[in-house]
């Protein structure tokens, strides 16, 4: 068995919730999310292996139902090797548009409780419920709330864990995965960490993991008991406190219900390596275009351009422009990102990935409003927004630029990994 499905076994289902006084931070996520939302979909796939990813050789598993995790197919995998694991598996292409909608549903359920939501990606955050208590019950029942109410409203499971912090309460999620609730109370947690594997510890790497098994630490309970000097000497000071610190269950973070966006971006990694420049040109206006969309969506504007480029031999390199002022238009961006591309001198060079990011953020209302380029500004900015309100209504493919619709009946880059940080 692998690290990884060491570290995220399911569990057993729990029986009635534990003692959660004291427990008021809730650790929720949807069970095999991404798979989850195509078997609405589909749901004649229900108990069979499904992996939703990019399909090209380069293609990667994006999320892997459980009947496929059996097989070892886990996210992040190149495809190419979870279909020799799993050959009977059922590959999906990655739908980014309905995981978005059906998670900003959820996140509304989250924010119907409490105030204090943290999203950690499109399927998980951090709730804490302390001023709930009165209106809606104690933790574990405020937990079941959610459960039923995710279930009831998106046709999806999800799993919570309840604890006095964020770490315990992550760890119970995935203690008790999938479609489950495990509360560890407040006086319980030494009980609950201490016979985990040292790999359950947030920041303990392969690496990290290596060390911790030289010096005879297995289980956080034997990390927790050697003083803590000695893991500072051998991991280094900080390290060697904070794994100290956790391995007794001791997590000061607050739960943060919005950290603003540093940088908006996207990027694609081809099929087969590309040394033409239209090709390349063409992929960065998809992404320009798939850039300025989640810009406007979010709100903000971005003074810093870049690309990434990155070679067949795996050497990648940026190049980035910063603007006179914000933009949030996918023409800006675009002209920029084109510009970039071309002053790195690598128009004729085989390139295995492309990427464009728009960094230094602010709100777009306190943006000076940026001209496209010599291009009239009403034209632009009222054809992009009206692009976006087809695409809120149709999805993003039913209306793109004219040198793009070519590009979506092609199969030069599939494996799409778009991101905001």
């Amino acid at each position: 068995m692998s690290r990884k499905q060491q570290l995220h076994r399911p569990g057993p289902q729990p029986g009635p919730p534990a003692d959660d006084t004291g427990c008021s931070i809730l650790h929720v996520d949807m069970d095999a999310f991404f798979v989850s939302v195509e078997l609405l979909e589909r749901p004649e796939l229900r108990g069979r292996p499904v992996v939703v990813g990019g399909a090209g050789p380069r293609g990667v598993v994006s999320a892997a139902s459980y009947e496929a995790r059996k097989f070892g197919v886990h996210s992040a995998m190149p495809m190419s090797r979870a279909r020799r694991l799993c050959p009977q598996a059922v590959v999906l292409p990655v739908s980014h548009g309905k995981y978005g909608q059906v998670s900003a549903a959820v996140f509304e359920i989250f924010r119907s409780i409490t105030p204090l939501v943290e999203g950690l990606s499109l399927d998980e955050a951090f709730l804490d419920v302390a001023g709930a208590g009165r209106r809606l019950g104690r933790p574990a029942e405020i937990a079941r709330m959610i459960r039923e109410q995710v279930r009831a409203q998106q046709g999806i499971t999800c799993s919570v864990g309840v604890a006095s912090t964020k770490f315990v309460a992550k760890l119970a999620s995935t203690r008790c995965k999938p479609d489950g609730l495990l509360v560890v109370p407040a006086d319980g947690v030494e009980d609950f960490l201490h016979p985990l594997p040292v790999a359950a510890l947030w920041g303990v790497g392969e690496r990290t993991e290596q060390t911790l098994t030289r010096l005879g630490l297995r289980t956080v309970g034997q990390l927790a008991r050697i003083p803590v000097t000695t893991l500072q000497r051998e991991l280094g000071n900080a390290m060697g406190a904070h794994l100290h610190e956790l391995s007794w269950g001791r997590d000061p973070r607050e739960v943060v219900p919005h950290t603003p966006d540093k940088s908006i971006g996207a990027e694609e990694t081809f099929d087969t390596d590309v040394d033409d420049p239209e090709v390349i040109r063409r992929e960065l206006l998809r992404l320009a275009e798939k850039v300025g969309a989640r810009l406007r969506a979010s709100g903000n504007a971005g003074r810093t351009v870049s690309v990434k480029l990155r070679m067949a031999n795996f050497k990648t390199i940026t190049r980035a422009r910063t603007l006179r002022e914000p933009t949030d238009l996918a023409r800006v961006i675009y002209v920029t990102a084109c510009e970039l591309y071309e002053g790195a001198g690598l128009e004729r060079v085989r390139l295995r990935l492309v990427g464009v990011r728009v960094e230094n953020l602010c709100p777009a209302g306190e943006a000076p409003r940026q001209l496209a380029f010599d291009e009239p500004e009403r034209g632009w900015r009222e054809a992009e927004r009206a692009m976006d309100q087809v695409a809120n209504r149709f999805g993003r493919g039913a209306v793109r630029p004219a040198a793009l619709v070519e590009r979506a009946h092609d199969g030069d880059a599939r494996d799409g990994r778009d991101g905001r940080r």
